[in-house]
């Protein structure tokens, strides 16, 4: 089964383990702390809208998407509720055409891991250049495997920082490369890493 339909099948049954009710604080700490303006931003696999909301709130003209219609449903209501606007999209960002290119940010909490293979990596990361501007910032959250090993399906994908350099080095500079957790409602949150690109 393809990502896009593992996703739509998980929000269908109503299985969300990466639906999180405040802004992943990895999210927060970069914006703040590097800093990246406010700027025309892309939301790659918004889920249901928690970290575009944010990014909106904080003055960034966001466009968010996701391959679920009850994703983007749930996302439309949560925006709704913040008194803030978002563009949110169903798209399949690798095989649709995104409109409001390009963009000077870039974040996705989750995406870039979902790809087993190496061509496929590289395939998402050319896309992403693609539609950023030059100079422009991706901001990547991604399973780490220096997390105990697990099942597959059980916690997010687990990739080593040498899948990520091997897959992004050729059309980014890496920024920074750090340890965290995923900002989660979990008991127990999936260590990730910290990805700060810019395109080259």
């Amino acid at each position: 089964m393809e990502v896009k339909e593992r996703f739509i099948k998980k929000y269908k049954e109503g299985c969300m383990p990466w639906a999180h009710e405040k802004p992943d604080i990895n999210l927060v700490t970069t914006v703040q702390k590097h800093p990246v303006k406010a700027c025309k931003a892309l939301e790659i696999g918004c889920g249901t809208g928690t970290d575009a909301v944010w990014l909106a709130g904080q003055g960034f003209r966001i466009t968010a998407l996701d391959v679920s219609e009850i994703a983007i449903g749930l996302a439309r209501q949560q925006a709704k509720q913040a008194g803030v606007r978002c563009r949110f999209h169903v798209a399949d960002f690798l095989n649709d055409k995104i409109d409001g290119a390009p963009f000077r940010f870039i974040f996705d909490r989750g995406f870039f891991h979902t790809f087993d293979k190496l061509f496929q990596r590289k395939a998402f990361a050319e896309k992403v250049a693609s539609v950023l501007s030059d100079g422009g910032l991706w901001l990547s959250l991604i399973g780490s495997a220096d997390d105990p090993p697990r099942k597959r399906g059980e916690g997010p994908p687990q990739r080593s920082a040498l899948d990520i350099v091997k897959a992004t080095e050729h059309r980014f500079e890496i920024l920074s490369l750090s340890t965290s957790l995923f900002g989660s409602d979990q008991p127990q949150p999936a260590r990730n890493w910290v990805c700060l690109m810019r395109k080259r």
